[in-house]
């Protein structure tokens, strides 16, 4: 399957686009401010650490610098500002907020899913620390160091596993944010994938009953257009009525897609209503229907009512199309309580191929049918002829399906 072309990036205003282009710089000279700053005071009040001098400096602020290139290269970056932590460290320097580019780094290489670049980078600062706390002599440096006592070593390995976690944490929530905005995209293209296909169904509907029935009657004026006048124009009149009640509806079915403030479709919604019309239209083209009922009639929601309407108007569509037969039988069965029967049949014979057709006909119903959780079936009959039969529930939920 191919890949889907990426959504267009949201408009943002130009100081918004200009503020997160600069933010890794601006939080890179934050960074060295803090460590410049926050190391010169601290190492006021040590003593036996080397003073800081230019080298000590330059360190302070190359970690801070490298931080820049974050988003783009985050594995260089981490590797680099451990290097230079371990740098700043192993050269006896006072301590200090020196970790801070550090731990911005690890968080950022973290989110950007290169986790044992971070790990390994961090754990490799941290040896470094306990090394010159612990295992290198007292008088291994310059100043002659001293060694580091244990609630300071304590308190270092806490600040080691805070950062882990803070990393981890907002690893997890970017990963949650990428999740929801996946699936909210996937859930707007399958409901415009739904929307879509209901708009094909309906122009489908529309327009196969109307041109079938405008086909048909053009031929009847054109064979009786020079012996019977009259009658050719009863039915460039039938033509001239249903192209424009299809127009009618075609405008209807694609107002969903007006803008605001356009003016909404005066038509009524087809439906059930609307069978003796639909029987009519049938009979001007030859095709002679009647509607009965079994039980109560009721109300139904609007989905359910077009579903139905629409499904007698396609089978009656391929009984002109597809058969000989000069008459049709509609029956609607009310008598479960919790959904509606809709039956269509025609003593046939065939004409050209099936009688309930060979296109998008039959599927368009099924999918109607089971938008509201009911069932399609469609097939000859044993003693000749065709039958639709459609069972659509009615229930409290059953709108729920053409929405």
């Amino acid at each position: 399957m191919a890949p889907e072309p990426d959504a267009p990036a949201p408009w943002r205003p130009p100081w918004v686009r200009a503020a997160k282009a600069g933010w890794p710089v601006a939080s890179a000279l934050a960074v060295a401010v803090i460590q410049v700053g926050g190391s010169t005071v601290a190492a006021r009040h040590q003593s036996g650490r080397v003073p800081l001098d230019a080298l000590g400096y330059l360190l302070l602020l190359l970690g801070p610098a490298l931080l820049v290139l974050r988003r783009r290269r985050p594995v260089a970056v981490v590797a680099g500002v451990s290097a230079v932590t371990i740098g700043y460290l192993l050269a006896g320097y006072p301590y200090g907020p020196f970790f801070v580019s550090l731990v911005v780094a690890v968080v950022a290489a973290v989110q950007s899913g290169h986790r044992r670049a971070a790990w390994t980078a961090l754990g490799a600062a941290y040896l470094a620390h306990a090394l010159v706390g612990f295992a290198l002599p007292a008088d291994w440096s310059r100043a002659g160091t001293p060694r580091l006592p244990w609630w300071q070593e304590l308190g270092a390995t806490a600040w080691l596993l805070l950062v882990v976690a803070v990393a981890e944490i907002l690893r997890f929530r970017r990963e949650r944010m990428a999740a929801h905005r996946e699936f909210q995209l996937q859930a707007e293209r399958r409901r415009a994938d739904e929307e879509r296909l209901r708009m094909a169904r309906e122009l489908h509907d529309i327009l196969a009953h109307s041109i079938s029935l405008i086909h048909i009657q053009a031929g009847v004026a054109l064979e009786l257009l020079d012996t019977r006048p009259e009658q050719a124009r009863t039915a460039l009149t039938t033509i001239k009525s249903a192209s424009k009640e299809a127009l009618g509806e075609v405008r209807q079915v694609l107002g969903t897609l007006r803008t605001p403030g356009a003016a909404a479709p005066r038509g009524p919604a087809p439906g059930l209503a609307r069978l003796d019309e639909l029987a009519g239209q049938a009979g001007r083209a030859g095709l002679a229907v009647t509607v009965d009922a079994v039980g109560p009639p009721r109300p139904l929601p609007p989905g359910v009512d077009l579903a139905a309407f629409r499904i007698v108007q396609e089978a009656l569509t391929n009984v002109i199309r597809h058969s000989t037969a000069r008459r049709a039988n509609v029956l609607l069965d009310w008598r479960e309580a919790a959904a509606l029967t809709v039956r269509v049949e025609d003593p046939g014979p065939a004409g050209h191929g099936d009688a309930g057709g060979s296109g998008s006909g039959l599927v368009g119903m099924r999918e109607r049918a089971a938008a509201f959780g009911g069932t399609l079936e469609a097939g000859p009959l044993p003693e000749g002829g065709f039958r639709v039969r459609a069972v659509l529930a009615t229930g409290p939920t059953a709108g729920r399906g053409g929405e």
